[in-house]
């Protein structure tokens, strides 16, 4: 007669199983700890922004022609008489927000309203209708035009797309809209502004997608510009040295995109 460990329970030498850890349960864990990993791992990636130059700090002061504000957003406010005309922007991926306020105070001195709209983890794609609020909070901007670098020109050109009643202007910094945001028959007043010597958003990048912007696009290559140059946040890696200094290629960013506010107020 075939004896049975009394503490060996009967079921499982009868199936011939073990209290083994089951097999499927090690495979969940260890996918869950690779999941855990990637996202971590992403955050601490798109957390990483680049730093703001001292200029761009320098900016974020108020004097006689600007009141600058920090909340949730950055604002920045002419003093001498009440805007009516805003722009919105959205800066570049993993870009700390800060590094646009140079280009934001020189433009709010103008006499308009403008606004940088930090985004989640410094990637615009996980707010893109951000602007949304803005607009909602300044009730008294009659009119509004949205500007982006890099990916947050892609964002505001995607905004601009599925809300074409908030904003009557895009200015795309180094950027092109996706194939989701085709404006071709938009009676938007764009400005492309670009740099010739850009690494990440080259000339044919950008002019690839003319098919997607209204025919009347004012196209505005800096010649000698390349990517970083379009905010103060240093050097990016994957992009070409520039053959003009940051300041130079600001000026040119700042006049297109005046151009761009101006023909808005005008209408």
């Amino acid at each position: 007669m075939t004896l049975i460990h009394p503490t060996e329970p009967l079921s499982a030498k009868k199936h011939g199983r073990t209290n083994k850890p089951d097999k499927w349960k090690i495979i969940i864990i260890f996918i869950t700890a690779v999941i855990l990993l990637a996202v971590v791992g992403f955050v601490a990636w798109a957390g990483n922004a680049a730093d703001p130059m001292p200029e761009a700090i320098a900016a974020l002061t108020s004097d006689a022609q600007v009141t600058v504000t920090q909340d949730q957003w950055i604002a920045f406010t002419p003093n001498n008489t009440p805007p009516t005309t805003g722009l919105i922007i959205y800066p570049g991926g993993r870009v700390d927000p800060r590094a646009y306020t140079p280009a934001a105070h020189a433009i709010a001195s103008q006499g308009y309203q403008v606004v940088i709209v930090p985004m989640p983890l410094n990637l615009a794609f996980f707010d893109a209708n951000a602007a949304a609020d803005v607009i909602a909070a300044y009730p008294g901007i009659e009119q509004w035009a949205i500007a982006g670098h890099s990916l947050g020109g892609a964002m505001a050109a995607q905004f601009a797309h599925n809300q074409p009643d908030l904003v009557d202007g895009l200015a795309l910094w180094a950027a092109y809209p996706a194939e989701s945001a085709d404006l071709s028959n938009s009676d938007l007043n764009v400005v492309s502004v670009y740099g010739t010597e850009d690494g990440l958003a080259s000339t044919a990048d950008v002019e690839n997608a003319r098919n997607l912007l209204p025919a009347d696009v004012q196209w505005w290559p800096i010649a000698g510009g390349n990517h970083a140059q379009f905010g103060w946040y240093g050097a990016q890696p994957g992009d070409n040295p520039a053959t003009i200094d940051r300041t130079t290629q600001q000026t040119q960013m700042i006049e297109a995109t005046l151009n761009l506010l101006n023909n808005l107020k005008s209408e």
